[in-house]
Parts: C-alpha cells; structure tokens; sequence
C-alpha cells in the first residue's frame, strides 16, 4: 500500500472552530484536577506506548488526550506494512519523551473501532487532542514524513490547547521488577468439574467453575466460551419458549420479549436470526434499552466464538447501526 499523507491541516481548521476552545477549556479543567491531586506521577519510557481495546478506549485515549497528545496506531498481525510502521512508531514515542502517547489497536479485534473512525486500508494513523480526533496518515509513510507531522501535531497540542506532554522517568525502567504472577492454571480440574456439572443439569455450578478460572486468568478461552454458553443455558431453562415467542411477536418493541427470544434463537440453532434480532433492536433504541441489547449481543458473540464468520458479519451489522 502506499503512503497517503493526511495532512495536519484539519488540526489548524479544528482549533479555528468553537468545538477547539471547548476542547481546550476541558482540557485545562483536567489538568487543574490532577494538579489539585498532586499531579501526575511521572512514567517509565515503556508506558509511553499502550495496547488500546473498545472497552478501555476512553480511560485510555480521550481521557489521556486532555494532557498529551495520543496518537493512535491501527494495525493488524497479517498486515506486512504494519510490521515495518509499528516498530518505528514505537521507537519514536520514546524518543520524544512523553511529547506524545502511542496507542496501538488491533482492527481485528476492535471492528467497531475501526468503523467509528472509518478507516479504510491499514496502518492507518490518527491523533486525539484534547478528545479531538484527526487524521494523520494512512500507509507505511516514511520516517522524515511521520516526525514533520509529529512536530506539527505536537505544536498544534501546544499552542492551541495548552498540552505541554507527560513526565517520563527513565530510571523506573531500571527499578526492580515486580514480583512475576505465578503462571495461572493448569485448569484442568475446574474445567472438568464444569463439564460435568453442565452434564448434570447443574448450570449454577457450571457458571462458577468457569468463574473460579476466569478470576485467575481473564482471558482464558475456553472459560469464556464456556461461561457463555452456560450462562444462556440457564436464562432459557426456566423459560417457556412458545409464550416466549408469543410475546416477542405481539410486542416488537418491548425490548426484553426481543432480548429473551433471541436466546431462543441462539439455543435453537438460529444464530443469524438471534444477531439480527438483536442488531434490529439496537437500530431502533436509544439508551438503556439500545445497551441492554448491544450487550446481550456481545455476550451472544462469545457463546459462538470470534472465528466464526456469522460473528463477524454480526458486529459488522451492529457498527452499521451503531455508528
């Protein structure tokens, strides 16, 4: 893919609108905040780059954004371009010693990310100043290109939003390292012990043998699918599925009728007709009703499991809707 700059000049026009002098005095209100606090604690050069996720996309990047300029690095493992921008991103972060925050995201991972940002082709760059969000550059640019736009990314945070960067103390990367978690697992037993218990009819203890591993390893794969998959088993047990689909048909707004009808759907084997039910609700709400079925939604993906492509095509319909 070639480079295609995108050029800083949205900075300039942003700071020209109200939403810049919005940005700045929030900007300023966080700073004050953190200083009221005692101000920020000073970081190790290897926190001035960050893996960011949808769920901590916030906290992470427009939070961070009201005191450095953040710039956020969207890639995947099977893009060779990718491969050669990253590492030198990287590189630079810490060269400019805190000027700016590196946030790397994983677009396979994070789809509705990719859509809310409408990116195209990766690697793809962009900057959040102040919760401002701007285009960079799109490709494997050059390093001479990336530190022009970086200079000019960071006076633009200077002089328009008063973003003076974060403190970095290069002898925390020498202080002695934490003691290293005991490896988790291995999770055999509680594995088994949820198996059987799912084999018993005993959903209760199946969700919390699935819990206890959880708790040591958040991200073990096989407890989340199977956490999953019990906790809709135990919504539908004590469900009657004829009233059940009754009430979705006689009610196509209540929300909750759509929500456990679509669980029927999951259990029957109507996987697209459970996401789409879902991803209609979704278009047609607002508020706690829209959450409460996205994230029905989302816990029926992981009952399926990410490599499916019903999965897939699922969360490219709900970031259809959503954004």
């Amino acid at each position: 893919m070639q480079p295609r700059n995108m050029s800083m000049s949205g900075v300039v026009d942003l700071a020209a609108v109200k939403a810049a002098g919005e940005a700045k005095a929030k900007a300023e209100q966080a700073r004050a905040e953190a200083a009221r606090q005692g101000g920020a604690a000073a970081v190790a050069p290897s926190a001035l780059v960050i893996d960011v996720d949808e769920a901590g996309f916030e906290r992470d990047v427009l939070q961070r954004s009201a005191e450095v300029p953040v710039v956020i690095d969207f890639w995947a493992e099977w893009c060779e371009p990718c491969k050669q921008l990253g590492p030198l991103l990287e590189r630079l972060a810490v060269e400019y010693n805190g000027r700016f925050l590196l946030a790397k995201i994983d677009v396979d991972a994070n789809q509705m990310l990719m859509q809310q940002f409408g990116i195209q082709g990766i690697p793809a760059v962009f900057a959040v100043v102040a919760g401002q969000a701007l285009p960079l550059f799109q490709g494997a640019a050059p390093e001479a290109q990336i530190r022009q736009t970086l200079d000019q990314l960071i006076q633009v945070g200077e002089e328009r939003f008063g973003l003076t960067g974060i403190a970095v103390d290069p002898s925390a990367e020498g202080a002695a390292p934490a003691a290293a978690p005991v490896p988790a697992g291995p999770y055999d037993a509680l594995l088994e012990a949820a198996m059987s218990a799912l084999d018993a009819g005993d959903l209760a203890g199946a969700v919390q043998a699935y819990k206890n591993v959880l708790a040591d390893d958040p991200g073990h794969p096989e407890a989340k699918l199977g956490l999953a998959q019990a906790e809709l088993l135990a919504r539908v047990q004590e469900m009657d599925p004829q009233q059940v689909r009754k009430n979705a048909a006689d009610n196509p707004a209540d929300v909750d009728a759509q929500i456990a009808a679509a669980d029927l759907d999951l259990v029957g084997g109507h996987v697209e007709d459970a996401f789409g039910r879902l991803v209609e609700v979704v278009r047609r709400t607002a508020g706690e009703q829209r959450d409460a079925a996205r994230l029905r939604l989302l816990e029926l993906f992981e009952v399926i499991g990410p490599d499916d492509p019903r999965v897939t095509a699922g969360r490219q319909a709900l970031a259809r809707v959503l954004f």
